[in-house]
């Protein structure tokens, strides 16, 4: 089974591209050393204050990966402060 988080986020203190990449790559690396999680930014490439980002799970348990789909929203909203959550999804893909 596969989980997917699609996840749209703001960064005010972005002031260019390169601000928010360099933003955006910190808060990949993490998420995907914490969490074991694959993460792709997905939509609002050229935007420099907003993203959106794929994040993919998988496991043989659907309730597995809403757990740790949902601890990546939970670390996001509690320990990535330069980054605001605006909007989330969380489902099942095969």
């Amino acid at each position: 089974m596969i989980g997917l988080l699609e996840i749209e986020l703001l960064n005010n203190s972005s002031r260019s591209l390169k601000d928010k990449r360099r933003e955006l790559n910190r808060l990949i690396d993490k998420l995907h050393r914490e969490f074991g999680v694959a993460v792709a930014e997905v939509g609002a490439q050229n935007t420099w204050q907003r993203t959106e980002l794929a994040v993919v799970t998988v496991s043989n348990n659907g309730r597995h990966n809403n757990r740790v789909l949902e601890r990546v929203v939970n670390r996001i909203r509690t320990r990535h402060l330069a980054w605001q959550l605006l909007d989330y999804s969380i489902r099942e893909v095969f």
